[in-house]
């Protein structure tokens, strides 16, 4: 499979990348695809569903990942300042960063799909333009992070196409106990 392949047809038009940013374009279109996959042919109320003891939905699912990707592409751009701080987090900021893995009774399938599309798009474009994929920044202020660290664009991209790989297979086991739809097999 190739990145045109796998590419929806807002992607089709993106600029040619050859060498090693074709290869984590290629490596994050095809997780991207598996993900948005486990949704074909749902409604709003079955993308809503949660059907495993977690929190995890589908429509919540592609939310998050879009949110990542959205928050990684700000990083490579402007560096930890694109990014919250998650030590200084609040019970509400966290209470709303839940609402990120839920589809909310005002969302659609197909607004966080269109979403997503677009966050996939600007990230596509960002990596063809990239001067440096060597070019890093310091990481945010997270707990999960060690203090002092930095990543590279590279880097960021490499953490991308693994969250995205992550959540396809949490999306997975989401539509397989919602009806025994399978993404592959």
């Amino acid at each position: 499979m190739t990145v045109n392949e796998l590419a929806t047809p807002e992607q089709a038009d993106a600029p040619v990348v050859t060498g090693e940013r074709a290869d984590l374009l290629e490596a994050l279109a095809k997780q991207r695809h598996f993900l948005r996959f486990t949704t074909r042919d749902l409604t709003d109320e079955q993308a809503r569903l949660r059907t495993t003891a977690g929190e995890l939905c589908l429509g919540g699912l592609i939310k998050h990942v879009a949110d990542v990707e959205r928050n990684w592409a700000g990083f490579i751009l402007e560096g930890p300042s694109a990014m919250p701080d998650f030590t200084a987090m609040t019970e509400a900021d966290w209470a709303r960063r839940a609402d990120e893995f839920r589809l909310l009774p005002e969302e659609t399938l197909a607004g966080v799909l269109a979403d997503y599309a677009e966050v996939a798009r600007r990230t596509d474009e960002l990596v063809a333009a990239l001067p440096d994929l060597d070019a890093g920044h310091p990481l945010p202020k997270a707990p999960w992070f060690e203090p002092g660290a930095r990543w590279s664009a590279r880097r960021v991209l490499l953490h991308v196409i693994a969250e995205t790989a992550q959540h396809s297979g949490h999306a997975d086991i989401v539509r397989e106990s919602l009806d025994g739809a399978k993404s592959m097999g």
